[in-house]
């Protein structure tokens, strides 16, 4: 019963009759032929600090409110945080009748609540709520992440405090066995499509692929490192199934504007500078300043590149992917549209137009919840 099972469940797994149960919890009187037994495990009283008040600590706080005592005079006689006395007389207390704005605090009463409270298991707040449960299913069905959820459920029901979770809540009912409160197959619907948490583990370091010569990006120029001015892109290749396809992502480091590249003959250094060329020159002027890649072999044209559009191209250091990290969030994303292990030739460049329209339409936290297309949308009207 200490772990939250009722008595009849107790009982059922221990394997007696439930009123033996009650009579070894509770002991009992001496009737007739029957001596008194007192109960298996006795209560003993409550020694040294705790980290709960304690029912004689509610005591003393009901009877030095009764005395008109400050929360911060009571918590310091009791060697409590103020926040703590302040929360209990408001969470175990009891309006008055009359005047919701003042609190009755009964110490028993108050022990009670915190008693009733303290069982586990709990269901969490999303599967208590199934206005709450609805709306974030409906949005992983979408293919919203938690915490864009999140904070579509604040804008929506600001007045609702019910209404509002944090986005390791999502995580914790999609993962934690035993929560239930959400469906097991939105797990899929996460970016990541993983069935459990992965921790995080360090990078595998990476060798160069070609030693041509390349201007790295420690001599990009500043505009584009703290992200003031647009025009500054990141770009990168998703691979499809044993390599043989591949789809270019070019990310607008001011916006996070998504261009994607179709790459139906292959990925070869001519095909990505030819697909580059066609999308670049499509750019108003101002927002082609520059190109950040990896070392990548693709990009061993990357001066027939330049010569052709006039955008210089920068090169990470080997193993940096953070020096790119729009981009690597953004190929994240498109592994949704675009899974691992599957053969990306079969999308035509319709299909890409669509993904990344989609993609530009999410809102973004690190735009103040804007999505790319309205950012660009007011760079271009300025």
């Amino acid at each position: 019963m200490d772990q939250g099972l009722s008595s009849r469940e107790a009982c059922r797994r221990v394997g007696i009759n439930l009123r033996t149960g009650k009579r070894w919890r509770n002991g009992r009187n001496a009737s007739g032929k029957d001596k008194a037994r007192p109960p298996v495990l006795a209560a003993l009283p409550a020694s040294g600090p705790s980290r709960y008040l304690r029912e004689a600590d509610r005591i003393y706080i009901a009877d030095r409110l009764r005395e008109k005592a400050s929360i911060r005079e009571i918590a310091a006689e009791l060697g409590r945080s103020p926040s703590t006395v302040s929360r209990e007389v408001h969470r175990n207390g009891t309006p008055l009748r009359g005047d919701q704005q003042r609190i009755a605090y009964r110490p028993h009463a108050a022990q009670a609540r915190a008693d009733a409270r303290r069982p586990r298991p709990k269901r969490g707040k999303i599967g208590q709520n199934p206005e709450l449960r609805d709306f974030i299913q409906d949005h992983l069905d979408r293919k919203w992440s938690p915490e864009q959820i999140c904070q579509a459920l604040r804008d929506t029901f600001p007045e609702r405090p019910e209404m509002h979770v944090v986005h390791e809540t999502v995580y914790q009912a999609l993962y934690i066995q035993g929560r239930g409160e959400l469906r097991r197959e939105l797990a899929a619907a996460l970016r990541s499509g993983r069935a459990r948490r992965k921790p995080h583990r360090q990078a595998n370091c990476r060798q160069p692929r070609f030693s041509t010569p390349m201007v790295m990006i420690s001599e990009r120029p500043a505009e584009a490192e703290d992200r003031a001015v647009p025009g500054h892109w990141e770009g990168d290749l998703i691979i499809g199934k044993d390599g043989a396809s591949a789809i270019g992502t070019l990310v607008e480091r001011a916006t996070r504007y998504v261009l994607l590249l179709h790459l139906p003959n292959g990925r070869t250094a001519e095909h990505v500078r030819d697909a580059l060329v066609e999308t670049v020159q499509t750019l108003p002027g101002h927002l082609a300043r520059s190109l950040t890649w990896d070392q990548g072999a693709e990009m061993a044209a990357h001066g027939a590149f330049t010569i052709a559009t006039g955008v210089p191209v920068y090169f990470c250091d080997p193993a940096s992917p953070w020096q790119r990290g729009s981009n690597e969030n953004t190929n994240g994303l498109l592994r949704q549209y675009f899974p691992k292990g599957t053969d990306l030739s079969a999308h035509g460049p319709e299909h890409l137009a669509a993904v990344a329209a989609e993609l530009n339409g999410r809102p973004r936290k690190t735009l103040g919840w804007e999505t790319p297309a309205e950012r660009l949308h007011k760079l271009l009207a300025a």
